[in-house]
């Protein structure tokens, strides 16, 4: 009863302290603009009259979340966002002092502990804004709380990243040594997961099962531990993960989710504004993806990304050569000297995967054959000006960015929905230690489009237990000034031209494996009955159809090329008289000069492509990848069992 009567206490005494000052602010604010805020307020005024009791507690926690989708739907589409956002995250800073408070109450109310991995190549920079976003969500949400240290080094109480190493260069393995001892001093528990760690945590996996899961994990005896690859480094994140998980100061792994990041993206998303776009903490992550762990049956729930696309420039190109020659045609209508029109007052937003040259091969369209490009310039400025900004970043499509074709976030509804997901996204996807078995295989294969091969794999095996949620990331890969200094897999920049051979082939290959595994899950044949005949006979089919598919593209992007060259040279038009614009027409021929190289008959990138021996070396090692696939997992399941067993001990 002493126990009761002191919690009764401690919970009058922090309602009457907290004041409600958000919460309050909202009602009085948007009561009428919104409707249904008079009921909810009133609701609130009668939880407040009722007596303190841990009831009283829970009904409040409750009331804010109920609260947040009718405040989420206001704040996406009005004109006061900034106002909103910021009383928004107030509102779950309150929310958060409740749950703190409480020890007790429903299942929503749990709060489990997330590790986030990281893993990094050469990328510091990236790896500073992943960060600094992190630090950020945790400061504008407090999801968890913040534990105080006597020392003056307190931590926020549930958030733990580890930066999986992946680097070659010794300056940047020190630079990220020292991003960790940064974030760590300002609040986050970073742990640097070096490669000599990397090592020794392999090399305590009993030798029979590490040979069983090296096409998983790599082989100690022969990998090179730099650049080993997205996937085989995102495997080794799993085996840091559970070490963590048995340190007396971290949770039993049932407590933890695991969320798996790309160093070039942030826990951001973007909006457009009459300025230009926006980069904001508009979602709180961390609370809404607890939730839906607490309140439904996943196992691994995967988010989408916005901004610069996530494919490979080699899927990108014609259908950027399409919005190029429809900006130097809108731009040959205009005088140089005139106001810069390329300022909408109404951006229209590409449709989802817009910016795919074979977006019908995923079951997706869209409307319109061409986007328009909108300058970036805020101060006033001609046509001249715009062209400059246009051709300075022309060529950074070669190391990820789309200028007329960036995804932008939507708000689609409550941050509770789930729909079933067929793509892992491997920068945004969390698990629960149940879901940790569902890996990212094939990584020896060194294959692009590895996280919708994986996804179809998973969908087939768990259903609805793989889902997907509206909570997109930022993918910041050209954000920062010298994005061009830091490492990308499969692209070269020489002095005349920009080398995708690597990442062509890679590209096409993940093309052939993601569709052949679509077609076999498509068969109902069980994983269990592939063999040889199955598999070689599935390849050939999509082999057949993808370098069709291939070979037009190839041709239509070579006469585009033409088109946009005949378009560029034509001597009536402004930009070929303006000595000012010397520099800025050689960038774009330069753009044009880097496509044809890719995509010439005579390239390395469509040699390779159409090399008999080169795909079918490539199709024997696939069909060898997926017959071990089942073995692999079963080896990576058992795996799991000891290492969460010995962290028990």
């Amino acid at each position: 009863m002493l126990i009761n009567l002191q919690s009764i206490l401690l919970i009058n005494k922090m309602i009457t302290n907290l004041q409600f000052k958000a919460l309050r602010k909202f009602f009085q604010s948007y009561s009428s603009k919104i409707q249904e805020l008079e009921n909810y307020k009133t609701k609130f005024e009668e939880i407040l009259k009722k007596e303190s009791s841990p009831q009283q507690l829970d009904n409040l926690i409750d009331l804010y979340h109920e609260i947040y989708p009718v405040f989420e739907k206001e704040l996406w589409e009005s004109d006061y966002f900034d106002d909103m956002l910021k009383l928004y995250q107030n509102l779950f800073q309150e929310q958060e002092l409740l749950i703190q408070e409480s020890k007790f109450g429903s299942n929503h109310k749990k709060q489990y502990d997330f590790i986030l991995s990281i893993p990094i190549a050469d990328r510091p920079e990236h790896l500073r804004g992943c960060l600094e976003s992190i630090y950020q969500l945790c400061s504008l949400y407090s999801y968890g709380g913040y534990t105080s240290s006597e020392t003056g080094n307190g931590f926020f109480s549930k958030i733990t990243v580890v930066i999986v190493e992946d680097s070659k260069e010794p300056q940047h393995i020190e630079k990220d040594i020292e991003l960790a001892l940064e974030y760590t001093q300002k609040g986050l528990r970073v742990h640097h997961y070096g490669l000599e760690e990397q090592y020794q945590l392999m090399m305590e996996i009993p030798e029979g099962i590490r040979e069983e899961v090296s096409s998983i994990i790599g082989d100690p005896s022969t990998e090179k531990f730099f650049h080993k690859g997205q996937a085989v480094t995102r495997n080794l994140s799993y085996l840091k993960a559970l070490q963590l998980t048995s340190l007396d100061e971290m949770p039993n792994k049932d407590d933890v989710l695991f969320y798996f990041v790309d160093s070039d993206q942030q826990f951001r998303v973007n909006r457009t504004t009459a300025n230009g776009d926006e980069y904001v903490y508009g979602l709180n992550y961390f609370y809404y993806i607890n939730h839906l762990f607490c309140n439904k049956d996943i196992a691994m729930l995967t988010g989408k990304l916005v901004c610069d696309p996530p494919v490979s420039p080699s899927v990108m190109s014609g259908n950027f050569l399409d919005d190029i020659i429809a900006f130097f045609e809108q731009l040959s209508e205009q005088k140089p000297e005139g106001k810069c029109h390329f300022h909408p007052v109404s951006k229209v937003k590409p449709d989802d995967a817009a910016y795919h040259d074979m977006a019908h091969l995923f079951g997706l369209g869209t409307l319109r054959k061409t986007y328009d490009y909108c300058c970036s310039m805020q101060t006033k400025h001609d046509h001249v000006a715009c062209l400059k900004t246009f051709s300075n970043r022309i060529n950074y499509f070669f190391f990820g960015e789309h200028l007329t074709r960036k995804t932008y976030f939507s708000h689609m509804g409550p941050f509770t929905d789930i729909t079933p997901a067929r793509t892992i996204y491997p920068g945004n996807y969390i698990t629960t230690f149940d879901g940790l078995k569902y890996i990212i295989p094939f990584g020896k294969l060194r294959l692009r489009m590895s996280g919708p091969t994986a996804g179809r794999l998973i969908q087939s095996e768990i259903g609805e237990r793989f889902a997907s949620v509206n909570l997109p990331m930022l993918h910041a890969r050209t954000l920062q000034s010298d994005f061009k200094d830091e490492y990308r897999p499969g692209v070269e920049d020489n002095l005349n031209h920009i080398d995708l051979t690597d990442e062509f082939e890679r590209q096409f290959f993940g093309d052939l494996m993601l569709f052949t595994v679509v077609r076999l899950c498509k068969s109902d044949i069980d994983i269990n009955d592939y063999n040889v005949k199955i598999l070689s006979d599935t390849f050939a089919i999509v082999e057949e159809e993808l370098l069709e598919l291939y070979e037009q593209k190839h041709n239509n992007v070579l006469l585009k090329c033409d088109a946009l060259t005949e378009l560029l040279n034509n001597k009536k038009f402004w930009w070929n008289q303006n000595d000012e614009l010397t520099d800025s027409m050689t960038q774009v021929h330069q753009f044009i000069k880097s496509v044809q190289y890719n995509f010439d008959e005579q390239s390395n990138a469509y040699q390779q492509i159409q090399s008999e021996q080169n795909r079918q070396t490539r199709i024997k090692k696939m069909i060898s990848s997926l017959l071990a696939y089942r073995n692999d997992r079963d080896a990576w399941d058992k795996m799991l069992v000891l290492l969460a067993e010995k962290s028990e001990c």
